[in-house]
């Protein structure tokens, strides 16, 4: 009996789920800095207007700062891994190409998986 060659389902899934994942703390992470970024500019309305001083302004600055770099960092290393778990499932799609099966009278031909054309090496010109 011929069998059609099956995706490996699980693989894939994980795949998609790590993706998602991924994806999900990217976000999460983007609102996470929104907020920062509106808490910030309270602060800001709070100097301008006389009710904090130069020092605890500064010190939020600091503070703020670190916390951007943090945010930043975790975003790009989601980032990454949302990239990576992308190319692994195209990778796992990728493989399934069809394998081209013909029905005759006499039954099924063909199955004989294709091989990749290769290309003759060029010579090289001596001058």
């Amino acid at each position: 009996m011929v069998q059609v060659r099956m995706m490996n389902e699980e693989l894939f899934a994980k795949a998609i789920k790590e993706f998602n994942v991924a994806g999900e703390l990217v976000r999460a992470r983007q609102e996470e800095k929104q907020g920062l970024l509106d808490e910030f500019d309270q602060e800001c309305k709070r100097f301008f207007y006389g009710k904090i001083s130069r020092r605890a302004l500064q010190s939020s600055v600091n503070k703020t700062n670190k916390e951007l770099h943090r945010l930043d960092s975790e975003i790009r290393q989601n980032m990454t891994k949302s990239r990576h778990a992308g190319a692994r499932a195209m990778h796992v799609v990728s493989t399934q190409t069809p394998v081209a099966f013909r029905a005759t009278l006499s039954g099924i031909t063909g199955g004989g998986e294709s091989k990749p054309k290769r290309r003759k090496a060029r010579r090289r010109k001596r001058r």
